[in-house]
């Protein structure tokens, strides 16, 4: 129960305001700020902060609104934490702590990676991508399908693949998990190429209605049938925005990932206790 509270108290804290900001209203114009709880001010840049995509500028004013309600709830709550002096408490502190270095690593790597993706991506890279997927673009369809997301260990994927082979649909094929005690969940979805695993497209493209194709999946299998393909290709000049958008998040994480091999090569990193490691 007490670690419960803690990890209440740490969400409160993490997001107080510094007390050098609160500043009184006549030191800022009053269309700075939101409203103000108990005497505290809330501005306009923490309800939109702090109400992430819901609150930006583009948001409606019904959804900027309700996330003013949710920071004056916050703000109410992080005022009777302060008073319970909650940010005392060790394990509190503790947790302020790593949440703050990790905010820390994060908005450097970002920088990194902001560094290099301002160079945008060349007309060759987005020709090269679009040639290279097709089924995304040139080849793009929207499909209908309907899918079992079953849970099973690897080992019986062969078998669930033989199975789905032979099934006359996928109703057949749930009949033959439910007899076995397997776990899953049926739906039925209608998604364009680029919604879908990239993993799964060439063989959906191939796929005519009525088949079923097995594909495994981090936690079993997932069983799709094809309903309906329809044809809703993208010329490279439609594709070419969301290309680029695609690269420029595909160089941030390479550039991420590098900048951390880099500072690993020449750090000096010392396992202790139980986490020394051999020579």
């Amino acid at each position: 129960m007490k670690r419960l509270l803690l990890n209440r108290a740490l969400l409160l804290v993490l997001f107080m305001v510094p007390a050098g900001c609160q500043r009184a209203a006549a030191d800022r114009p009053a269309a700075q700020l939101a409203a103000k709880v108990n005497g505290t001010e809330i501005s306009v840049y923490q309800v939109r902060t702090a109400g992430g995509a819901v609150a930006t500028a583009a948001a409606s004013p019904s959804g900027v609104a309700q996330a003013l309600e949710k920071v004056i709830d916050r703000e109410l709550l992080v005022q009777k934490a302060l008073a319970a002096k909650l940010e005392r408490d060790p394990q509190v502190q503790q947790s302020i702590e790593n949440a703050r270095r990790q905010v820390l690593a994060q908005a450097y790597l970002e920088r990194a990676a902001a560094l290099s993706a301002a160079a945008g991506s060349t007309r060759d890279e987005v020709r090269a991508f679009y040639a290279e997927n097709p089924a995304l673009f040139a080849e793009r369809r929207i499909y209908r399908l309907r899918e079992l997301t079953v849970s099973a260990p690897l080992e019986l994927l062969d078998v669930l693949r033989a199975e789905a082979a032979k099934a006359r649909d996928l109703d057949e094929l749930a009949v033959w998990l439910r007899n076995r005690g397997a776990t899953y969940s049926a739906d039925s979805v209608t998604q364009p190429a680029e919604q879908l695993p990239l993993s799964f497209l060439p063989r959906l493209a191939s796929m005519k209605p009525g088949e079923i194709a097995v594909f495994a999946t981090p936690l079993g299998a997932s069983v799709i049938q094809l309903a309906q393909a329809e044809d809703a290709p993208l010329s490279e000049s439609q594709a070419a925005p969301l290309i680029e958008q695609f690269l420029a998040g595909r160089r941030r994480l390479e550039t991420a990932a590098a900048e951390v091999k880099r500072l690993r090569e020449v750090a000096t990193i010392e396992y202790l206790g139980e986490f020394k490691r051999g020579n």
